[in-house]
């Protein structure tokens, strides 16, 4: 389904667009006073007859275009009975009409001059109310008519009859939401297509004239059928999505096919290019909100809330390296001087190094002074000039310590009587 979506772009942004994919656009929505910046808006709600109705039913550019806002709707130019001969007491084309005076419609004279088919931009109220309705209804009603199914319009008769054989339209959009169901939380994500092009979304559309009201109120539905294949893993249905300036499209739009047929039929399918699928914000959950983060991947780094980014930002941040303090660097221990041993002249110093280390007494941290050095001129010493060394103490012997005896300490030493902090731990417990 299609619960909400994103359109900020003003009716000319939107209008040059169109152009630009071989949609030409014949009458166009001015713009709204002061522009939109897709957080502010009127919803409207009157119908737009002429000028004034007009502008009271103005389009709403929002990063979070709920239902009930006025979206901008894109078909043919026809009456509002819809496309094809008018017919007969049930359309709304006909309701108050005195009989045998004409009623010119909007958009009848253009569609007749030449065979022409032209194309308008129109505001219209997202959630169809069909033309039959006398009051105006509640906004739980209208929930239930934002979107419709596919296989609905495959069978014959019904709400959606009249509508998709005279009154179909093109819904535009930037991208739409979808939410993923995990557990009790539903995490939201925008789609949008890869190119950078409008959505054009099939829908329908229908104009109401409520009892005892001089304006009229045109609203819209958007077609949807089963998700494509990026898109089953959040929800089993999407928007059908047709090709900007396409056979398929102009198809869809043609005033010409008055009845419904399986060639139209056939256009409703899943969408066959490519999407961007990512997961933003949970603040969209939240109708009435809008902001451009809306539509920022959450993961990624223009996104202020990823608390990854909050901390690359700051491990990056040059006055966070200047307040580092310098990592301590190792000092270099000081080796000992080699000891020449008998009989052996003009060794190289990584042997001297590596007796020096075996010279080494045990449990000694400070290095033996060394020998004074002999000049290479009066060549190698022998076994007569050998310099003389200092004695080493010889290592004491290991003892094994009792843990109930002490021989080293006799108690015949001290006359004086232990105190309580000396005394030995087996006086604490007593014996039998």
């Amino acid at each position: 389904m299609c619960g909400r979506y994103a359109m900020v772009l003003r009716p000319d942004q939107i209008r040059q667009m169109l152009w630009d994919n071989d949609m030409p656009v014949w009458d166009a929505l001015d713009d709204p006073d002061g522009g939109g910046d897709g957080q502010d808006g009127d919803d409207g709600g009157a119908g737009d007859e002429d000028a004034a109705s007009s502008q009271r039913q103005q389009p709403r550019q929002s990063y979070n275009f709920a239902p009930g806002y006025n979206g901008v709707v894109y078909r043919a130019d026809v009456p509002d009975f819809g496309a094809g001969p008018r017919r007969g007491h049930g359309e709304e084309g006909s309701k108050k009409q005195p009989q045998g005076k004409a009623r010119k419609e909007p958009g009848g004279d253009d569609n007749d001059s030449g065979g022409e088919v032209r194309y308008k931009l129109q505001a219209m109220k997202w959630g169809l109310i069909p033309s039959w309705t006398g009051r105006n209804p509640d906004y739980a009603a209208v929930m239930k008519t934002i979107n419709c199914r596919d296989d609905s319009l495959a069978a014959g008769g019904g709400m959606w009859s009249s509508m998709k054989a005279r009154k179909r339209c093109i819904v535009l959009a930037q991208g739409f939401y979808e939410w993923l169901k995990v557990g009790k939380e539903r995490m939201p994500y925008y789609i949008r297509r890869k190119d950078g092009k409008l959505l054009c979304m099939a829908g329908l559309w229908d104009c109401v004239q409520y009892e005892g009201d001089e304006n009229k109120t045109y609203t819209y539905t958007i077609v949807t059928t089963d998700s494509n294949a990026q898109l089953k893993f959040l929800h089993d249905r999407m928007p059908v999505v047709l090709e900007p300036g396409s056979d398929g499209l102009r198809a869809w739009l043609d005033p010409g096919r008055s009845e419904w047929s399986g060639e139209l039929q056939a256009l409703l399918r899943p969408f066959g290019g490519e999407l961007d699928v990512y997961a933003v914000s949970k603040d969209v959950n939240k109708a009435g909100r809008s902001s451009p983060s809306f539509i920022v991947p959450i993961a990624s780094r223009e996104n202020k809330s990823n608390i990854a980014n909050f901390f690359a930002s700051a491990s990056s941040s040059p006055a966070k390296e200047k307040r580092q303090l310098p990592q301590p660097q190792p000092q270099p221990q000081p080796q000992p001087q080699p000891e020449p041993e008998q009989g052996c002249g003009g060794a190289s110093p990584a042997d001297q190094g590596a007796r020096s280390r075996d010279t080494k007494p045990s449990g000694v941290g400070v290095a033996e002074p060394s020998a004074p050095k002999r000049p290479a001129e009066l060549g190698p010493i022998n076994s007569e000039q050998q310099l003389p060394l200092k004695k080493k103490p010889a290592p004491a012997p290991s003892r094994t310590i009792s843990a109930t005896k002490n021989p080293a300490k006799s108690p015949n030493k001290s006359k004086q009587k232990a105190s309580a902090g000396t005394q030995k731990i087996t006086k604490f417990f007593p014996t039998k």
